[in-house]
């Protein structure tokens, strides 16, 4: 497992390799997301964040996942065209991966050993699990899914 998010793959939502490099020297919110899911509405939220930061070195970065009541069924395609039509957003959207079990994708492996949940745990509990990191790539903090995104602004602003 690598301990820099800054070593690691990814695929953007049209299957192209992206390195997570390219988002060093910005504060980044990682977020498992769903598009069946009651916490859903927050895509508006982070895209008012984004729309907020984004030119202060801010990116919001979302990776859907099924992996919790199989509420992110659809294809990249569909996730795109749901998050457009819906939400507007305008911050990268993801491939589709697991966020836990042994073939969890290595971002969240490290995401997950540098920001533990309640009692010490690792395993991301629900969608929108929410992840705040530095501009240095250190882990900051691991937001609960029911942390509405406009909570986290102060947090944020710390770090710009």
């Amino acid at each position: 497992m690598s301990s820099s998010i800054y070593d690691i793959e990814v695929l953007d939502n049209k299957g192209q390799n992206q390195e997570m490099s390219q988002y060093k020297d910005k504060v980044l919110l990682i977020v498992n997301t769903a598009s069946k899911c009651g916490f859903t509405p927050q895509y508006a939220g982070l895209e008012a964040l984004h729309q907020q930061f984004s030119q202060q070195d801010f990116e919001v970065l979302a990776f859907p996942c099924n992996q919790f009541g199989k509420q992110e069924q659809g294809s990249n395609e569909e996730i795109a065209s749901f998050c457009d039509l819906q939400f507007n957003i305008s911050f990268p959207l993801f491939d589709k991966i697991k966020v836990n079990g042994d073939d969890a994708h290595p971002l969240y492996q490290c995401l997950k050993s540098q920001a533990r949940g309640i009692l010490g745990s690792q395993k991301i509990k629900w969608n929108f699990t929410k992840f705040l990191v530095a501009k240095n790539g250190e882990v900051l903090k691991r937001y609960a899914p029911t942390t509405k995104p406009e909570d986290i602004v102060e947090d944020i602003k710390k770090q710009l």
